[in-house]
């Protein structure tokens, strides 16, 4: 059974601002999980039943467009929880979380999570924050998608990508997206996104090294995205 209270992880999210007695009730009620590469955590319209931290590992969060296409709507890294605004809400799940890597995650039920809210004062501020943190990010978006060509909007996700995820030792892109990904996550298809890499790689930008992408020009991508 891990320790909360000496979980790292728990110092990037709302569960910051919990008291050793909190860490130490929530460490004998919460259950720990592996999801492998490409699996679930739940679902669009599941109800949770309360959140998940994550504690290794990347995944997507995505919605299902009404064409069938798969809109990914953020990445989220270790230390950031899942499912706060569905429990808040009272609501099914508005988005589904895919691991991009193996995880590990906690589940904290919702009862626990409730008796914080309801009793700390810091900790319900916090996800308070999170959650208008994350609607001011979909505003933003939103006006990305809007308002950029399709063009910028790869130069600016894969420069979001290196800044937010890191690289591996050749230089690639830590988390690779499949093309199809790629497309989703900037809002077109995926021909589209093919071709703009290609056209990127010709201009010497990026590099492609198989599947994955290597940048090779932050500033030429800086003022492409801009």
């Amino acid at each position: 059974m891990g320790k909360c209270e000496q979980c790292i992880v728990r110092e990037f999210s709302s569960l910051k601002a919990l008291t050793k007695d909190e860490l130490l009730h929530m460490a004998e009620c919460k259950a720990s999980y592996t999801i492998k590469k490409g699996e679930a955590i739940f679902e669009e319209g599941e109800s949770i039943n309360g959140v998940y931290c994550v504690k290794e590992g990347v995944c997507k969060m995505s919605k299902l467009s009404s064409n069938g296409k798969d809109q990914i709507v953020k990445l989220v890294k270790p230390g950031e929880l899942l499912g706060q605004r569905s429990l808040i809400s009272e609501e099914p799940a508005n988005l589904s979380a895919v691991a991009l890597e193996d995880m590990q995650v906690c589940f904290i039920p919702k009862s626990e999570i409730m008796s914080f809210f309801n009793k700390n004062n810091n900790f319900s501020m916090n996800m308070m924050r999170t959650i208008c943190g994350d609607l001011r990010d979909a505003d933003d978006h939103m006006v990305t998608m809007a308002q950029k060509t399709v063009k910028e909007r790869l130069a600016e996700t894969l420069l979001y990508l290196e800044d937010n995820f890191g690289k591996n030792d050749d230089g690639t892109l830590r988390i690779q997206l499949s093309r199809e990904e790629l497309a989703g996550m900037i809002g077109t298809a995926t021909e589209s996104c093919i071709r703009l890499l290609s056209e990127l790689n010709k201009l010497g930008y990026i590099e492609l090294i198989g599947k994955k992408i290597a940048l090779k020009e932050r500033q030429k991508l800086k003022r492409m995205a801009e």
